[in-house]
Formats: C-alpha cells, structure tokens, sequence
C-alpha cells in the first residue's frame, strides 16, 4: 500500500486500485481548501485518514500553505489542539 501525489489530491493505491483520497482546492495562491477525505471501509480503523491528513499537513508547511478545513474529517482533527495554529488561516 502507498500514498501517491495526484493533482490537488494525495490517494491509497494498492496496486492498481485507489482505496482512499484526501482533495483540496486552492482558494488563492497560497490558501488551500481541504474538501474531501474517503478511506475504503477495509482500511478503516488503521489510520488512513490520518496519513493522508498528514501528507497535506507536510505540504502546507513545506509550501507555505494556509488550510481552510470544510471536510468534516479535516475539521475535527486539524481544529481539535493549537499544534496545527501554523497552518490554518484566521
């Protein structure tokens, strides 16, 4: 199993079959809108969302990206405790 780049997305592929993704838009040059997260249901429960999640975060501080959060995924963990403050617009 392996998270791959795509355009505006990172995704789960097991070989030739996608099994979860995380999308985002941009709002301006340098603010992102993470949309959408879908982990297949027989990868649930290990963490999949959260490296995809993950793999946004490490892009946005890379790039100097700020994230606008509307999945609902997205929200609760990336608005849950200040260590993500850096990253997330006013």
């Amino acid at each position: 199993m392996e998270i791959k780049k795509g355009t505006n997305r990172f995704y789960i592929t097991d070989g030739n079959q996608e099994l979860g993704e995380i999308t985002y838009i941009f709002q301006e040059d340098d603010v992102i809108n993470v949309n959408h997260t879908f982990v297949d249901p027989s990868l649930r429960g290990q963490g999949m969302a959260s490296k995809l999640l993950n793999k946004i975060i490490k892009m946005a501080r890379k790039d100097n990206l700020k994230v606008i959060p509307t999945c609902s995924y997205a929200v609760a963990k990336l608005t849950r405790s200040d260590k993500y403050n850096d990253i997330l617009t006013k």
